[in-house]
């Protein structure tokens, strides 16, 4: 008889190894059962790094909270005390936020490297509300938001399948546009303005630009990934060598900022008050759709938008709930971090969960707060401009993955580019419209988001059924 047996059949797992004759565990079998390796969106990192890089976060989104209670302050008149006690709500909230989104409690938050911030639309709107209703009917309006998201949740997340790559990508592009455009007016100053166009401080913005492309190029490893933050740092000592850097009023004033809760008074609930910021809402949750999607391709992970982009919106519903009792506009997931992961490569959400601590930290200790305001907005600018524009490349190459090629595809995407990047390449296009008309059709982003997805649904879904012609050939323009 022949000792040679034919091949075993493939299993698609490997047969139980043969206890060796020590007793131990063969070396294969210690591979079998080794734990898969971990994604590194999940990957914990040495505290140091991560509280290192989770800074590095802090002091590129910083200047958003200051910069919206700063905005509140000034528009609504609102006394020097009642301002710091905003801007300490606004850096605790923003650091329960990111806290919420990177680490994902039960069915709050996807798990990925989010940080949370308020300004933006949701800010706009809440001065419109407060200078026609008042501030407590303003807070109330950001609490019946905050309700209404999580009972319109369940019929917008079967919306999702109208949201492909074409509509997130075009109203990702509009969002990079519109930042890039936030983090230049933070350099430049508005227009009419005094000091419009500073030359010094288009010097500083720049100079910050070119600091944090030499440590790109220059440094490798950790501190390639820290040319963010060191560009920054840079920035902030150049201005001091110009003299536009004194951080000294940083230890005037007490030592501890608490919040306090409901700083305007018991909240005023009104649904034709609330109606705009209700409105959109929905817009902000097609775009938590865009920046979950986004942030997951960033970072590797592949996700189930169905069941993750819910986790996002319940994360900021939850969120603003918190904010609006200490007097704060809706908080939302910032895109804007999203470029600080793609620029560094670092993917950990549990940098931007130590961001959140971070900023938890800064809004009780009141010195850290003044110092961090004292840094020249233009600084902050040069290294927004650089960060926000990430996005934009990101939102360009998702619109390269969605069949452009298509005509139907190329003029969908036109036409919300058009509508979209309008209000923002035009201020004040809509001024002569109703007041709750204009606050809606200023937002770039609600008007981009919104006509994508309507062409969208127009071209690829109702079209093909309505006007479908099986007995005539289709032609180029067709398609």
């Amino acid at each position: 008889m022949s000792s040679h047996r034919p091949p075993a059949p493939r299993t698609p797992y490997p047969p139980a190894p043969e206890p060796s004759p020590s007793g131990a565990a063969p070396e294969n079998a210690r591979r079998a059962t080794a734990p898969p390796a971990v994604h590194p969106v999940d990957e914990s990192r040495p505290l140091g790094r991560i509280v290192l890089f989770g800074i590095q976060h802090v002091l590129v989104m910083a200047a958003t909270p200051i910069s919206a209670i700063f905005l509140m302050s000034a528009t609504l008149r609102l006394d020097p005390g009642l301002t710091v006690n905003l801007l300490s709500a606004a850096f605790v909230l923003s650091g329960v936020g990111s806290l919420i989104q990177s680490l994902g409690p039960w069915k709050f938050g996807p798990r990925l490297p989010f940080v949370m911030l308020p300004g933006g639309a949701p800010l706009i709107l809440f001065l419109a509300i407060a200078e026609q209703h008042g501030l407590r009917t303003a807070t109330g309006a950001v609490l019946l938001t905050a309700a209404f998201s999580f009972v319109v949740l369940p019929v917008f997340s079967r919306l999702l399948r109208f949201f492909p790559a074409l509509v997130i990508g075009t109203m990702i592009v509009i969002v990079g546009v519109n930042l890039v455009k936030v983090g230049a007016v933070l350099v430049t100053g508005r227009p009419g303005e005094p000091g419009f166009a500073d030359t010094t401080n288009l010097a500083l913005g720049m100079a910050t630009i070119g600091f944090t492309v030499v440590f790109y190029l220059l440094f490798t490893g950790i501190l390639r990934q820290l040319a963010v933050m060191l560009g920054l740092v840079a920035g902030t000592v150049l201005a001091g060598l110009l003299g536009r850097f004194d951080p000294g009023g940083a230890t005037e004033g007490g030592l501890i900022g608490l919040p306090q809760l409901m700083p305007f008074g018991s909240p005023q609930f009104s649904l034709v008050a609330a109606l705009p910021l209700m409105l959109y809402s929905l817009a902000s949750m097609a775009e938590a759709t865009g920046q979950t999607v986004i942030n997951a391709e960033a970072v590797g992970k592949r996700i189930d938008p169905r069941t993750d982009v819910p986790k996002t919106v319940r994360g900021d519903a939850l969120t603003s709930l918190f904010g609006g009792f200490f007097g704060l506009p809706l908080m939302v997931t910032s895109g804007e971090n999203i470029g600080i992961v793609r620029v560094t490569g670092v993917r950990s959400r549990y940098v931007t969960a130590a961001a959140g601590v971070v900023l938890v930290v800064i809004g009780f200790l009141a010195p850290v707060t003044r110092a961090i305001s004292a840094v020249p907005s233009a600084v902050v600018g040069g290294t927004a401009m650089v960060v926000f524009a990430v996005i934009t490349v990101l939102g360009v190459q998702m619109l390269g993955r969605s069949d452009l090629d298509k005509h139907t595809s190329t003029f969908v995407c036109a036409v919300a580019l058009a509508l979209g990047l309008l209000p923002i390449l035009v201020p004040g296009v809509y001024a002569g419209f109703p007041p709750n008309a204009r606050i809606l059709l200023e937002s770039g982003v609600a008007v981009g988001a919104f006509t994508a997805a309507v062409l969208n649904v127009l071209f690829h879904h109702v079209r093909p059924r309505v006007a479908a012609r099986p007995t005539a050939p289709r032609t180029e323009s067709d398609r």
